[in-house]
């Protein structure tokens, strides 16, 4: 007699769980062009990357670098600048992310699709993707998908990873982004949600390769346009060089920068800020390669972007006790002396410290029985503080459109309290704008209007409620006026006279 046969439900129970375990789906992405853009084979991998590092430029000295511009051709044609760009991180750092941002090549859409399905997987192993943030990009901005279709071919962001691991010492998570953006308003859109982690904490690293297709000596010429307007941070002067290398007539040139998309996403964050510098590492095109030909070449070049800490010491700026105290003093002078004589009292500035003689924008706020009087200010700094404070004293006192003049009768009840201006930065994103430590200034068309930081701690506003009272109440633009107006942010050294 055979053995005895289970039950026709066990087997089918037997059946559908092992089928369920097998056809777990396989969310990690796969390598698309691991065998043709760079080896397939681990050891085989390892070495070219060795050999590629060993050939390419040291890191000349930079340091703070938070994003780098690199190609991402064919590691036989591109692999040694890339190399040099990378050179230029800090192997040892411990990154809280890696967003790498590359131009879509195959699939046509407008906006920036991130990779949030798994992990990424190259011959040298699998690297984790921060998918939380992912999500929390999509949720942030309808610019942003998860649309799979965008990275199952694309090669721009998957060469970048073998670098990565190849040179890191230590565990790095990434976010895989790649741009469809036809316009520069969709990169400007990508940018304002990315700005806040373009820090130190973070590194970004753009895919692109520069122009395709023309003869050796003419890529080396618009290459060099196009370079060296990155290094402006103007993406109005990427774009317009872009155009006028398009109407030149260069035979062959398909593109000046085949990731223009995702340059231009960088250079929106940057632009109109200060403490960051570009770089040029390194530039080759293919026909450098024993590999390409001169008469048809992709141009290569890698470009770090560094955080200077000479324009941020120059930005760092203070008041020492007695500076302020001088300030005070000045600015309680200056009303008196207006108010009851219709004079300003002259300064002379060699008796004044630098900081003092340092052009500033500043407000001049009174205050008179803790209700405000009079607040008057400018951010431009064309003048020396002291000078400012001086007239801003006087427009509270005498042009505050909401209040009468000061009378002479008032300026022995008057409390004065002075804020002293960093320069404006525009913002991209309301997530930028931090409540009581920035002041929000708004701007639309001919209308604008300013809170200074302190309002949020007096009035104890939600963020949201913070911009809704300035578009309504300063701009006259209404409580959603903000949502498609210019934003600016500033922060303020505030100090006044003690109450008596």
């Amino acid at each position: 007699m055979g053995p005895k046969r289970p039950p026709l439900l066990l087997i089918l129970l037997l059946f559908f769980v092992s089928s369920c375990t097998a056809q777990k789906p396989a969310a990690d992405r796969q390598p698309a062009v691991a065998g043709s853009f760079y080896p397939a084979a681990r050891g085989d991998l390892d070495r070219m990357l060795t050999d590629l590092f060993s050939r390419a430029l040291p890191s000349g000295g930079l340091t703070d670098v938070i994003a780098i511009i690199v190609p991402h051709a064919g590691y036989v044609y591109s692999g040694e600048v890339a190399a040099s760009g990378y050179n230029t991180i800090d192997r040892t750092k411990e990154y809280d992310n890696i967003f790498i941002i590359g131009p879509s090549h195959n699939v046509g859409f407008e906006g920036a699709s991130v990779y949030t399905a798994g992990n990424f997987l190259t011959p040298l192993g699998s690297v984790e993707v921060n998918r939380e943030l992912g999500k929390q990009l999509i949720r942030a901005s309808r610019v942003f998908s998860d649309r799979l279709d965008a990275h199952a071919a694309e090669h721009s962001v998957e060469v970048q990873v073998p670098f990565l691991q190849h040179i890191l010492s230590k565990h790095f998570r990434i976010v895989p982004i790649v741009v469809g953006a036809n316009s520069p308003e969709t990169c400007g859109m990508i940018a304002g949600v990315l700005r806040p982690y373009l820090n130190s904490r973070n590194l970004f690293v753009i895919s692109s390769d520069f122009s395709h297709y023309p003869a050796y000596n003419d890529a080396v010429r618009v290459d060099k346009a196009t370079a060296g307007a990155i290094l402006t941070n103007s993406p109005d002067s990427l774009m317009a060089t872009m155009e006028r290398n398009a109407r030149a007539g260069i035979p062959n040139l398909a593109t000046s920068l085949c990731g223009w998309s995702a340059v231009l996403t960088l250079l929106s964050m940057t632009a109109g800020g200060s403490g960051h510098k570009f770089t040029l590492v390194q530039y080759k095109n293919s026909g450098d390669s024993p590999a390409g030909e001169r008469d048809r070449v992709v141009g290569y070049s890698a470009i770090a972007l560094s955080e200077d800490r000479t324009l941020k010491a120059k930005e760092t700026f203070s008041l020492s006790a007695g500076e302020k105290k001088t300030l005070l003093s000045l600015a309680r002078r200056t009303v008196e002396e207006y108010v009851l004589h219709g004079s300003v009292p002259e300064i002379d500035p060699a008796t004044l410290t630098g900081s003092l003689r340092t052009p500033c924008g500043a407000f001049v706020t009174l205050n008179e029985h803790r209700q405000l009087r009079g607040c008057i200010g400018k951010f431009d700094a064309d003048e020396p503080l002291f000078k400012v404070v001086q007239l801003m004293a006087v427009a509270s006192a005498s042009q505050d459109y909401r209040f009468s003049p000061v009378e002479p009768s008032e300026v022995r009840n008057l409390q004065i309290e002075i804020s002293v201006l960093t320069p404006l930065r525009k913002i991209g994103s309301i997530a930028e704008f931090e409540l009581g430590k920035h002041g929000i200034y708004i701007k639309k068309g001919t209308r604008s209007g300013t809170f200074l930081p302190q309002v949020a701690q007096e009035t104890g506003w939600t963020r949201e409620e913070f911009l809704g009272h300035c578009a309504q109440d300063k701009a006259g633009i209404g409580w959603d006026g903000w949502k498609d107006a210019e934003l600016y942010v500033y922060e303020a050294i505030v100090f006044g006279e003690p109450e008596g």
